[in-house]
């Protein structure tokens, strides 16, 4: 392994896989709070082993694999978790894929073939909740049994509340849904973001005096249509903004599209890769009777926005780079 952020795949040489090193095992969709505390135990076992600390994850998520025809709003792409888990400190990422045979492999034989076999962990951190093998037989208790036969350490997280509601993928999935930015943000333990590219649109913005950088996203994404207070990030660049995801009734009512003007920015941005993170919710959408009350209320979603990044003013995702 190289000294930055190594991902392991499924056809990694064995050679390349440092052995004895500790997991953290999960699916990790968000890399919420509840997640961070098993990278947390996973870093801190690996420190007293002297080995490094690992994530182990699957892709595609297993959900869309068990369940292909029903639509799944993931919270991050695999890029984007991978990115998050590199910001918190683990040496690197195990990536299995999710396909029919990882499906069908037993509890038993994942851990004996997989986790002792190829990747000869020494321990492993997994939360309360996560279970694994066909039949999602595998759990922490199991775990906990096969430990000291298999020589290894085991240390399993019970659930992080936060106002006494466990925190989760789903609720954060739910906040989100219902514009509940706040929320969503306290339990992920920092904004929620999307990356994407800027592509051509209507340029209508332009003639209301607000130009936009327009992302698509995906077609699950299941964020509240609505008005925005956003940070965007070019690279190690920063950039505060306000952004409108939705349909445009007032002019087509076409497929969501995520449009973002920047403040103090000029430039071209078209074919640029943007992280951009939610810092507040606004307003929902509406359908302007004429342009003039449209962008008398586009001034106003500014001034609002500009005042809630103030109150935010370096909240954006630690994110880490990707050997």
């Amino acid at each position: 392994m190289t000294t930055g952020f190594t991902v392991i795949r499924d056809n990694t040489p064995a050679s390349a896989i440092p052995r004895g090193a500790v997991v953290a095992m999960g699916n990790f969709d968000g890399v919420h709070l509840g997640h961070r505390a098993v990278i947390e135990a996973a870093l801190q076992m690996g420190k007293a082993h002297g080995k490094p600390a690992l994530a182990l994850t699957f892709e595609p998520h297993p959900r869309s694999f068990f369940s292909p025809s029903s639509p799944q709003f993931r919270l991050t792409d695999e890029t984007n978790k991978l990115r998050l888990l590199a910001g918190t400190g683990l040496a690197g990422a195990v990536v299995m894929t999710f396909d029919k045979n990882r499906a069908g492999t037993s509890a038993q034989d994942f851990i004996h073939h997989d986790l002792i076999g190829r990747l000869g962990i020494s321990g492993i951190a997994v939360g309360y909740d996560f279970h694994f093998g066909k039949g999602r037989v595998g759990s922490p208790s199991l775990l906990v049994a096969e430990a000291p036969r298999l020589g290894i350490e085991v240390d399993v997280q019970a659930h992080v509340d936060i106002d006494e509601r466990p925190v989760s993928s789903s609720a954060i999935r739910m906040a989100l849904a219902e514009g509940q930015i706040a929320d969503a943000t306290a339990m992920l333990g920092g904004p929620w973001f999307v990356t994407g590219e800027v592509i051509h649109g209507e340029k209508r913005g332009r003639d209301l005096g607000y130009p936009t950088a327009n992302i698509r996203l995906d077609k699950n994404c299941g964020l509240k249509h609505g008005i925005y207070a956003v940070r965007v990030g070019r690279g190690s660049e920063r950039i505060d903004g306000v952004a409108s995801f939705g349909r445009r009734p007032t002019f087509d009512n076409g497929a969501p599209l995520l449009e973002v003007f920047l403040f103090d920015f000029k430039g071209d941005l078209y074919g640029n890769l943007l992280d951009v993170a939610f810092i507040g919710f606004i307003r929902d959408e509406l359908k302007f009777d004429n342009i003039e009350a449209l962008i008398r209320q586009m001034d106003d979603d500014s001034a609002r926005a500009k005042a809630q990044l103030a109150a935010a003013a370096d909240a954006f995702p630690k994110l880490g780079a990707i050997d």
